[in-house]
């Protein structure tokens, strides 16, 4: 199979030069998903659809108070409904070891430990779990069993001039700085000093989290929806300390994770019925019950400050982002992370800074940090291109760094440059008009904004097996998560061309813990880190039967470890890039803003599966859209809960929002990775919003500083009418 297809690269100067790319073999050209057929017949199972045998169900009940003790669980009138087996809560409940460092290098979130005292931190804490025959026994008797509590005031007030924010380390350093902020600000023919605030968003995937444990012949059985089999395993092995070999999680179809899908409470919950009644137990989180459960996106409250010379070329960046956290576990979203990836000046600061507050503990949502931190430091550049007079994509070409601004790093590929370029001649960009509010068609201002994107593309340690067949098929088995990407198809097609084979000869099999460690899906580390297990076992395995004069019966197999290739890997800025453009139509009647086309193009590393690729980027996108436009999750001050917990008051993107969207990419494979592979899952998002705010911008002459741009803020910014 041979396919020519075209592309651009940036040389020097950022010069735009053609590209030819001849794809040999299966990576490269598209292929529908292996499991497809399966899927739309219904013979895929998720996790809360696999029968057992003697299956009871739990439900979950949530405190209905943001701050306090509980004083009593009333369980006597519930044990005596008809098909309620037990009623578990902090009275009751097996105390679990907490003070253990997770594969991912951080400390359980104590809300996935539930029932281990009287404490309420905030609405929606687990307080108990009813236990029945049936889901609606179950149901029935949570919602009728009384629980009181000893309330206490609760503060969920977050603002961007809190004064008990601290700087906070998560994955990377809380604070980075370099050079006089203040004189090189001092010295700057142009200033922008803006504020930008994100609100609190929700995950919300198709599949809510599901999991049903067993004991089976004294090993502990978890069947969940998660992000990472062997991730899940290990957190359960360590919080109710058992031998890791003594626990087996599965996970083969999952319905979206983007972030959320790890180690929460209807897990442990489902453990702890499960050890209590010796039969299994299955947990399945309502919708609300998943806007308090399993993390969300913390609203952002930013400072960019920028400095530049005459001609827009940066000499100060400072970009400061304070984020809110529970006060049970400290999480923060990393929304100045961006800034050090993707322009440098003479004096850079960036600082993450997080409040401790009544309220849920935040998690990772797809493109942590960076989604809310493009928002604000790509508007805050169009609001510097603008005081320029320089072209928005100019300006930004102007500021690329040679090294990492921060790390001093070389980067491991830049082609946001090839980005731009291709997409500003797709986009009919060389035909705008720079000056807001002009463009007209009856009562609609017509806009055009841009942005630039990036994302890191990591890879963790994995192991892989990969078995010959006496019958001439070949089975992979990985611990990876297909979590609606399409990894399962990806990895499929690396394996045929490591191996040399049809795709057809592959039978992957994933999400089983008892297949060895494998970094989980997140972070747009997943197909990248899989891959290179899997080449890596495959060619060893294509070297070792060249030597066989045949296969036996029970075939043979060579596994791999990826940890000392990953380890020796040389110190660099490895990301995905992209450019984002957004032409937009505001209706100054209504205030509506209406996205009527939207284009991404991005330097992603190697494209495995064009077909599931392009999905992926533009479901990133799309997402971006509902988060510049629609997604706001509002919390009651008297209550501290939500106004709206579910997709009727959570406002998201449908089908009418998003008319035209298209994704390509430039030629960019990763020279240090066997396979050439960067990450997709999460650059489709950065970017996407500013370039939407930007647009809007363009097409009113007023900036919209708050997501989202709702219609009430359109008609009572002012600007340009009709």
């Amino acid at each position: 199979m041979t396919v020519t297809t075209t592309g651009t690269e940036a040389g020097p100067a950022h010069a735009t030069t053609a590209v030819t790319t001849t794809v040999t073999g299966a990576v490269g050209t598209a292929h529908t998903r292996v499991e497809g057929r399966d899927k739309v017949t219904g013979a895929a199972r998720y996790a809360g659809e696999i029968p057992f045998a003697d299956l009871a169900h739990g439900w979950l009940v949530l405190s209905t108070v943001a701050r306090g003790r509980i004083g009593s669980v009333e369980t006597g009138p519930v044990l005596a409904m008809p098909g309620v087996l037990t009623v578990l809560h902090h009275g009751n409940a097996p105390r679990l070891h907490l003070d253990y460092i997770g594969l991912l290098g951080v400390r359980p979130d104590p809300t996935a430990a539930v029932f281990q005292n009287d404490r309420v931190p905030h609405a929606g804490w687990p307080v108990a779990l009813v236990v029945a025959e049936s889901s609606e026994q179950a149901r029935e008797a949570a919602e009728a069993l009384v629980v009181t509590y000893e309330q206490e005031p609760h503060d969920i007030e977050f603002r961007g001039d809190r004064p008990d924010a601290f700087a906070l380390d998560g994955h990377m350093p809380a604070v980075t700085e370099k050079g006089d902020l203040d004189a090189e600000l001092a010295a700057s023919a142009h200033v922008v000093d803006v504020e930008y605030t994100t609100p609190e968003e929700h995950h919300a995937m198709m599949e809510p989290h599901a999991a049903t444990a067993r004991w089976d012949g004294g090993r502990l059985d978890v069947v969940d929806s998660n992000q990472g089999s062997t991730w899940v395993a290990d957190e359960l092995s360590r919080m109710f300390s058992l031998d890791a070999s003594a626990v087996r999680v599965r996970s083969e179809h999952v319905g979206g994770g983007f972030g959320s899908k790890g180690l929460r409470a209807h897990q442990v919950s489902a453990v702890m019925a499960a050890t209590a009644l010796r039969r299994p137990v299955r947990v399945v989180l309502t919708r609300r019950q998943m806007f308090s459960l399993t993390g969300y996106r913390s609203p952002t409250a930013q400072r960019i400050r920028l400095g530049a010379d005459a001609d827009g070329r940066l000499r100060a960046l400072e970009h400061r982002s304070l984020s809110q956290t529970s006060t049970v576990w400290d999480f923060v979203e990393p929304s100045a992370g961006v800034a050090r990836v993707m322009y440098d000046a003479p004096a850079h600061r960036t600082a993450n800074e997080a409040v401790r507050l009544d309220v849920p503990s935040p998690t990772w949502m797809r493109a942590p940090g960076e989604a809310p931190g493009a928002f604000a430091l790509e508007a805050a550049l169009d609001e510097l291109a603008e005081r320029c007079g320089v072209d928005p994509i100019e300006l930004r070409l102007r500021n690329e760094p040679e090294r990492g601004p921060v790390s001093g790093m070389p980067f491991s590929g830049h082609n946001l440059a090839a980005c731009f370029r291709e997409g500003a001649r797709r986009f009919g960009w060389a035909g705008r008009d720079p000056r807001p509010g002009l463009r007209r068609e009856g009562d609609l201002l017509i806009g055009t904004g841009t942005a630039a994107a990036s994302f890191p593309a990591g890879a963790g340690p994995s192991t892989a097996a990969v078995t010959a067949e006496a019958d001439g098929t070949f089975t992979v088995r990985i611990a990876a998560a297909d979590i609606g990407t399409g990894a399962r198809t990806a990895l499929t097609l690396v394996a045929a061309d490591a191996l040399r084979v049809a795709p057809a000869r592959i039978r992957m099999r994933i999400g089983d813990s008892d297949f060895g460690p494998a970094m989980i899906a997140g972070g747009s580390t997943g197909t990248r880190s899989w891959a290179w297990a899997i080449t890596v076992a495959a060619d060893e395995l294509r070297e070792r039967l060249a030597g066989e004069a045949g296969i036996p019966a029970e075939g043979v197999t060579v596994r791999s470890d990826t940890t000392a290739a990953l380890g020796a890997l040389a110190q660099k800025e490895r990301h995905s890039f992209g450019a984002q453009f957004a032409e937009v139509a505001v209706d100054v009647a209504t205030g509506e803003v209406r996205v009527r086309r939207m284009l991404g193009v991005f330097a992603a590393g190697r494209i495995v599966n064009p077909l599931t690729a392009r999905g992926q980027l533009v479901g990133g996108m799309v997402w971006g859209i509902s988060m510049a436009l629609h997604e706001e999750g509002i919390r009651d001050r008297v209550s501290g809960g939500h106004y709206g917990g579910d997709l009727a008051g959570y406002h998201i993107a449908t089908n009418a929002d998003v008319p035209v969207v298209e994704a390509d990419w430039v030629d960019d494979p990763d020279p240090d990775d066997p396979v050439g592979i960067k990450g997709i899952g999460e650059v489709g998002i950065v970017g996407a919003a500013a370039a939407v705010a930007n647009a809007v911008w363009h097409a009113t002459g007023v900036r919209h500083r708050n997501l989202p741009i709702r219609p009430d803020r359109i008609l009572t910014a002012g600007g340009p009418r009709v």
